[in-house]
C-alpha cells in the first residue's frame, strides 16, 4: 500500500478482523527489532574504537636458519662411473661415511699405478738435477783455476816483458860503448895518418889503425842490431802479454756460458720437478675423490643418479642428501611497498600448513594455531623470479614451540604484526587504499637517540 490518499484504508477498513490483518498490523515485533539496531549501532561504535593489529600477510615455506644446514647435493668434482653403492635412499649417514665409489672414465688416469710412476719420474729429474749442481761446482772450480793460471802466465810474460826492456837498454850502452870505440879508433886512424905523413909512423901503423878503426865499426853496427832485436823483442813480449790475456778470457767466458747453461738447465728441470711434485699430489687426491663421502650429518633423499657403470660429467648432482641437525626457519615474501615496514626483530605470527589454525589477522592474541617468530634477515636485493623481497623468520623463544614433526619445504602463511590502530582507522586506511603506517620500533628509536 503506498498510503498516497490522506483517507486511510485502516480507518474504514478494521483489518483486526483478519488474520492476515492481525499479523501486519501489530507493532510489538518493531520494539523488538528497534532493540536489535540500537544494540548491535551500539556494538558496532564500540567495536570501531577497539585495537586492530596492523599486518603484512606473506606465503613463503619452511627452511633451515643457516646455509651449511639445508638439504644438499654432493657432486664429484671429476668425470667418472659408478662402481659401486653403499647406502639406499633413506639411509643416515655420518659424516666421512662412503655413499659411493666411482672410476675413471678419461684415458691419461688409467693407470693404476700413475702416482707411483710419477714418483720415479721425479726421483730421475732430481738426480737430473744433482748432476747440473755439480758440474756447476766443477765449472765454478775450472773458472778458478783459470783465474789462477791466468795470473801465473801474466806474471811470466810481465817478467819477460821487464826483461825485454832491461835487456834494451843494456844493448843501448852497449851500442854508446861501440860507437865511442868506434869514433876513438877512427880519431886514431886520422892521427896515424898525419904521422905518417910526416914520418913519425910506418905504413904498418896506419894499416893496424886502420883495421881497429873498421872493426870497432862492426862492432857497432853489431851492436846496433842487437838493439833492433831486444826492441822486437819486446813488441814481442807485449804482444804475448795481450795474448794471454785473450786467451784466458775467451776460456773464462766458455767456462762460464757453460756454467749458466747447466744453472738454466737446471732451474728448468727443477721447474719440471715441481710440476711433477704437483701432478703426483693432484694424482693422489684425485685417488681420494673416487670415493664420494658424507659431508655431515643426514639423511639419504634420493639417488639423482642410479645403477652401476653410469657414467657423469665433473660437477654433475650425483645424490641428495638432508642434514640430520637443522634448525628450522621460515622464509617470506613481502611486496616492496610493504618491505620499509619489516625491521630486524619484528614479531611475526607463523600458520604450517597441515596444522590447523583459527586465524584473526588483526587480533593475534585471539587467533589459535599460529607460531610466533621474528625477523631475523631482511633481503636487500628483490627476488627475481617473484618480483618480492625475501624475508628470513628464526621461532620466538618466548613464544610456543614450533611442532616437532616440521620438515622443511613444508608452506607456510606468515602475517608480519605491525602497529595497533582503531578499527575505523583501518577501515579508512583500507577504503583508501593507504598502505599500513610507517614507523620504526622501540629498539631502533632507542639506538636513533643514543646516537644523538
Amino acid at each position: 500500500m503506498l498510503n498516497i490518499s490522506k483517507n486511510e484504508l485502516k480507518d474504514q477498513l478494521n483489518l483486526n478482523n483478519f488474520n492476515a490483518g492481525r499479523k501486519v498490523l501489530k507493532r510489538k515485533h518493531y520494539k523488538y527489532f528497534n532493540r536489535f539496531l540500537g544494540g548491535f549501532a551500539l556494538f558496532a561504535i564500540i567495536l570501531m574504537f577497539l585495537p586492530w593489529t596492523q599486518n603484512i600477510s606473506g606465503n613463503g615455506f619452511v627452511t633451515t636458519l643457516t646455509p651449511d644446514q639445508r638439504p644438499l647435493t654432493l657432486q664429484s668434482p671429476i668425470a667418472g662411473r659408478i662402481v659401486e653403492w653403499y647406502v639406499k635412499e633413506g639411509d643416515r649417514v655420518t659424516k666421512g661415511d662412503t655413499v659411493l665409489k666411482i672410476s675413471e672414465v678419461k684415458s691419461e688416469y688409467f693407470d693404476p699405478n700413475l702416482v707411483n710412476r710419477t714418483g720415479q719420474q721425479i726421483d730421475a729429474k732430481a738426480a737430473s738435477v744433482e748432476s747440473y749442481r755439480e758440474k756447476i761446482g766443477a765449472l765454478d772450480n775450472q773458472i778458478v783455476a783459470l783465474a789462477g793460471e791466468r795470473e801465473l802466465k801474466l806474471s811470466q810474460a810481465r817478467n819477460k816483458l821487464i826483461q825485454s826492456q832491461l835487456k834494451i837498454v843494456q844493448d843501448s850502452i852497449d851500442l854508446q860503448a861501440a860507437k865511442n870505440d868506434e869514433k876513438i879508433a877512427q880519431t886514431q886512424l886520422t892521427r896515424t895518418e898525419t904521422l905518417e905523413k910526416e914520418g913519425f909512423k910506418s905504413t904498418a901503423d896506419v894499416e893496424e889503425k886502420n883495421l881497429k878503426a873498421r872493426t870497432t865499426m862492426a862492432k857497432a853496427i853489431s851492436q846496433q842490431q842487437k838493439l833492433l832485436q831486444s826492441r822486437n823483442e819486446l813488441i814481442n813480449s807485449e804482444i804475448e802479454l795481450n795474448r794471454i790475456r785473450q786467451e784466458y778470457a775467451e776460456k773464462i767466458a766458455k767456462a762460464k756460458g757453460d756454467q749458466f747453461s747447466a744453472q738454466s738447465s737446471q732451474l728448468d728441470v727443477e721447474a719440471q720437478v715441481s710440476k711433477l711434485e704437483t701432478d703426483r699430489t693432484n694424482y693422489q687426491i684425485r685417488n681420494d675423490l673416487y670415493f664420494v663421502t658424507a659431508p655431515q650429518d643426514g639423511f639419504i633423499n634420493k639417488a639423482i643418479l642410479g645403477g652401476i657403470g653410469e657414467t657423469f660429467k665433473d660437477g654433475e648432482p650425483l645424490i641428495n642428501i638432508m642434514p640430520a641437525n637443522y634448525d628450522l626457519a621460515v622464509e617470506t615474501f613481502v611486496e616492496p611497498i610493504d618491505l620499509p615496514l619489516i625491521h630486524l626483530g619484528e614479531e611475526v605470527r607463523v600458520q604450517f600448513d597441515g596444522w590447523p589454525a583459527i586465524v584473526f589477522s588483526g587480533w593475534p592474541n585471539a587467533s589459535y594455531g599460529t607460531y610466533g617468530a621474528k625477523v631475523i634477515a631482511v633481503e636487500t636485493f628483490i627476488t627475481e623470479s617473484k618480483g618480492k623481497y625475501r624475508i628470513l623468520l628464526a621461532p620466538d623463544e618466548k613464544d610456543h614451540t614450533w611442532p616437532d614433526a616440521l620438515r622443511p619445504g613444508s608452506g607456510a602463511r606468515t602475517i608480519a604484526l605491525l602497529e595497533d590502530v582503531p578499527i575505523w582507522y583501518e577501515l579508512w586506511r583500507r577504503l583508501n587504499g593507504f598502505p599500513p603506517n610507517y614507523y620504526l620500533p622501540e629498539t631502533t628509536k632507542k639506538d636513533k637517540n643514543e646516537k644523538k
